[in-house]
């Protein structure tokens, strides 16, 4: 359930944190991906560059792959060499966090990790170590990758794959669809980095956790998602809903947060399992239900109109971050 604590923000509040989250640094960040479009053209969105993960096609000209075999949707993470030479546990455990966080964006339910590690050995087996840890937290296998070994700057990737019956893609966000946000509000604020942990709190039951997507996805109770990054809550959201260039008014009142964080920490965070969610008119019920059957929080906060605006409101106070019918987010070309 959303915080108690500041709740009904005055007008002027609202306002300044509507400041905040526009010129949030991480939300800005997103604009470099722009380079993408500018070397490789215009992608598709569903196929890439664009969405969380892309939709492999697995026919080379042969016809349209047959949506009965369902989907096969792959990702990939770099991790910041900063991260990885300070914490090369935490960026080992990210990496595959992040790529299973992705591919239960996209539907899919996760089916192998690739890695890529360049390290001294001991960078080297730290980073292994937190990515054998997350692995066998979210049941999801380390299935290959490549090692080097050098005392120069580190660097680590990773690249998720799996499998989707039903694709959940911002190409489907629609005018009239109710925005659902499914959080862990249970854990702990990393001290050092805006990250909100909730590993120790739900352990093993993060693996059944991330396969929600792929079901409720399955059943047509949601149609499109996002992952709450780095981008926080409301940069995120913008991601979502800038193919479409639709809009939503975000009611902060409803919104799943954690008790004792402050609205403008929890907006401007990474949840280790935060997802925006669109579901058809009707179907909410169902799709909130499949997270509240395993202790989440899941609620309804706004309704994705044709405004092109993203609006905050809490109580009778409205404010405006950003108009996406002019602003874009990550720039790639639709």
């Amino acid at each position: 359930m959303a915080a108690d604590t500041e709740q009904g923000h005055p007008r002027s509040e609202l306002e300044a944190l509507a400041r905040q989250l526009r010129s949030h640094a991480a939300l800005h960040a997103k604009a470099e991906i722009a380079l993408v479009s500018e070397v490789v053209g215009r992608g598709s969105w569903v196929h890439g560059p664009g969405d969380d993960g892309a939709v492999v096609r697995m026919r080379d000209g042969s016809g349209p792959d047959d949506p009965a075999d369902g989907h096969v949707i792959a990702c990939g993470e770099a991790l910041l060499p900063a991260f990885v030479a300070g914490d090369p546990y935490g960026a080992g455990f990210a990496a595959v966090l992040t790529n299973v966080n992705d591919l239960a964006a996209m539907g899919a339910t996760p089916r192998g990790i690739v890695d890529t590690i360049v390290g001294t050995t001991e960078v080297a087996r730290e980073a292994l170590r937190g990515m054998h840890d997350a692995s066998r937290m979210y049941a999801v296998p380390l299935v290959g990758g490549h090692l080097t070994v050098h005392d120069g700057p580190p660097a680590l990737s990773a690249f998720g794959i799996g499998h989707a019956a039903a694709v959940l893609s911002s190409t489907h966000v629609a005018a009239g669809q109710s925005l659902v946000v499914a959080s862990c509000t249970t854990g702990t604020m990393r001290a050092d980095f805006p990250f909100f942990r909730s590993f120790e709190e739900r352990g093993t039951e993060m693996a059944g956790d991330i396969r929600v997507l792929a079901s409720i996805a399955a059943a047509g109770s949601c149609v499109a998602a996002k992952d709450v990054s780095m981008a926080g809550t409301v940069g995120s959201l913008a991601m979502l809903l800038e193919f479409s260039r639709l809009g939503v008014t975000l009611d902060l009142d409803a919104l799943p947060r954690p008790a004792g964080v402050p609205a403008a920490q929890w907006l401007t965070c990474f949840p280790a399992y935060s997802f925006l969610l669109c579901s058809p008119p009707g179907r909410e019920a169902e799709c909130m239900g499949a997270f509240h059957d395993r202790g989440l929080d899941a609620e309804v906060v706004g309704t994705i109109d044709d405004s092109g605006l993203l609006v905050l409101a809490s109580g009778s106070a409205r404010a405006t971050v950003l108009d996406l019918a002019v602003t874009a987010v990550t720039g790639l070309a639709r």
